[in-house]
């Protein structure tokens, strides 16, 4: 099973951009959006072998999540169920046979960390969320996270330390996600790579120069640990500030 997740930065522009191309190259099972900035049928999207699913921001051309399937789920959930935290459309779960897939767009602590108090209470309630549902079968988290976890996840990590991605709270909140039982794929295949990122900055030549973050994730329930066949970040696909990540599994 290929399963992708991309962080477009606005899904109409990324289409002029070579979207279609890739979905169609890639041949993804699953196929994760986020940061859509858009709603369904707002552009021309035609992929008839797959089922669609939006949860499109309260707010007009901003945040949003899209999963394309196919695979038919048995259900499906939009957000948490937490008005707090479900005007943004981060968040998407779709219940499968033999797991959970959950593409999520974790709200960024913003320039200053104006936003840093409500990002740890999405947090929080976030990995409660993802505990529930690991209770139930095994959970498979894909998305950005809007946080570098460790060091050599991010190119600067000295002049980055009070940054939103890279503040210890953030980096802490991943932390005690992993602990509670998921695994960074990416990490585990390759745990000393460096100059691995999957987000640039568009100022000073950021991406040609490689000086990026390492935001976008897929997570697992370590129970899957042995379906783990690769991780992956295609450097090379342009049209967003991230490029895309993925993770081929034995299921």
């Amino acid at each position: 099973m290929k399963l992708l997740s991309w962080n477009v930065n606005g899904l109409r522009a990324c289409i002029t951009k070579g979207f279609h191309d890739f979905f169609t190259t890639i041949d993804a099972d699953i196929f994760c959006v986020q940061e859509s900035k858009m709603r369904q049928g707002q552009a021309e999207l035609v992929f008839p072998d797959y089922d669609e699913y939006w949860n499109s921001a309260i707010k007009k051309g901003y945040s949003g999540t899209v999963i394309f399937t196919r695979i038919k789920p048995q259900s499906v959930k939009y957000g948490m169920n937490l008005a707090e935290h479900d005007q943004e459309g981060r968040m998407i779960t779709l219940e499968f046979d033999s797991f959970f897939l959950v593409n999520v767009y974790t709200p960024n602590s913003q320039r200053g960390l104006l936003r840093l108090d409500y990002r740890l209470k999405w947090e929080q309630a976030f990995r409660s969320y993802l505990n529930d549902l690991d209770k139930i079968k095994p959970v498979i988290i894909c998305g950005d996270l809007n946080v570098a976890h460790q060091e050599i996840d991010i190119k600067n990590p000295k002049s980055n330390r009070r940054n939103a991605g890279f503040t210890d709270e953030e980096r802490g909140q991943l932390t005690e996600l992993l602990a509670s039982g998921f695994t960074d794929t990416f990490r585990y295949f390759y745990p000393d790579k460096a100059d691995a990122y999957t987000w640039w900055s568009y100022m000073m030549n950021a991406r040609v120069r490689n000086i990026g973050w390492r935001i976008d994730y897929f997570l697992i329930s370590n129970i899957l640990q042995p379906k783990i066949k690769d991780a992956l970040i295609y450097t090379d696909v342009l049209g967003s500030d991230h490029c895309p990540v993925g993770l081929d599994l034995s299921l």
